[in-house]
């Protein structure tokens, strides 16, 4: 009988060391959480700690910064699991050992004030060693593994070999197979190779970082995110632009002919004088183009051109009679 005592006394002593154990080395803690993240005794919020050997996770809109005890960030993106497997921390505010193992999701590391040997991530598809480094990495549902170097240099290794990433947005794809790609610069087809737009959320802009962590990225990724840009261009943002042309070009038109249109004819007349602007051509043809006679009366030139040639004739007759007579007279002497 007391044997069973003792042992239920020694089982409790464990469990309540292991909890105290647990609850005395907490390894870091949250300091953003949006939507829902969670560990191993439920929902984490903001300040809380997070120990050893916890998991993780955070639902498909989920994102969880974590800073750990020697300044390493850890961010963890939508639909993610990843366990604190080993923490070794030493008294000179770093680790001699800092071990994560990543199942699925999206990440973003970047390096605390340890030397780089002490991290490692652990993924289906193989490690990734650390020196000096900031990258984000993704593991899909298969283990396939995808790693983008933002600052530093790492090492991915798996079963077909290791791939050196040492240039900026420098990028490897593995599989849990042993598949490798070589290392290249990401671009936006990354995401058609691991089959998931969402895949690297922080380099495409689809989940935004805050601190200093979400100052880090770039490498031409901001135009892999369809879903920002199918909401930016809405159809209706471009029916105002007629609108607002067309009214303008209608009314230009009927303003530019109105220069074009002739004045009345008779306003350029050098030969009129200021009573007669507004006579019309034909008649001043005949009545003399508006000459005027002494008494202001207008002129008829027409009439004094009949006149004259009236008597110029007159004059005509005159001298042939004369001339007539005289012929006569002559004559007459001569019968005398």
């Amino acid at each position: 009988m007391w044997g069973r005592r003792s042992l239920l006394q020694a089982l409790c002593v464990v469990i309540a060391g292991a909890q105290a154990a647990l609850a005395a080395e907490p390894v870091g803690q949250a300091v953003v959480i949006k939507t829902e993240v969670t560990g191993q005794s439920g929902p984490i919020e903001v300040d809380a700690s997070v120990h050893r050997n916890e998991r993780i996770k955070t639902s498909p809109s989920g994102l969880g910064q974590f800073l750990f005890r020697d300044g390493t960030k850890l961010a963890v993106g939508w639909g993610s699991s990843v366990v604190i497997d080993k923490y070794v921390f030493d008294d000179s505010q770093s680790v001699k050992q800092l071990t994560i193992r990543a199942a699925k999701g999206t990440f973003r590391w970047v390096s605390g004030n340890s030397n780089s040997s002490a991290y490692q991530i652990l993924t289906p598809a193989g490690t990734i060693g650390v020196r000096g480094t900031a990258f984000d990495f993704y593991v899909g549902p298969d283990g396939t593994t995808a790693v983008v170097l933002l600052n530093g240099a790492a090492r991915f290794c798996g079963p077909g070999g290791c791939r050196q990433l040492q240039q900026r947005c420098d990028c490897v794809v593995a599989k849990p197979n042993g598949n490798m790609s070589a290392a290249r610069r990401v671009d936006p087809s990354i995401l058609d190779t691991l089959g998931n737009s969402r895949a690297l959320p922080f380099l495409s802009g689809n989940q935004r970082l805050a601190g200093g962590i979400g100052m880090i990225g770039g490498c031409n990724m901001a135009s892999a995110a369809p879903e920002r840009k199918d909401r930016q261009r809405p159809p209706p943002a471009v029916a105002p632009v007629p609108q607002r042309q067309d009214p303008p070009q209608r009314q230009a038109e009927p303003q530019k002919e109105r220069p074009n249109k002739p004045d009345p004819p008779h306003h350029d007349k050098p030969h009129h004088d200021g009573p007669h602007h507004d006579k019309p051509d034909r008649p001043d043809k005949h009545e003399g183009h508006g000459r005027h006679d002494d008494d202001g009366k207008p002129g008829n030139h027409g009439e004094d051109h009949r006149d004259h040639d009236r008597d110029h004739h007159g004059h005509r007759d005159r001298d042939h009679d004369n001339d007539r007579n005289h012929d006569r007279g002559r004559n007459f002497n001569r019968d005398r």
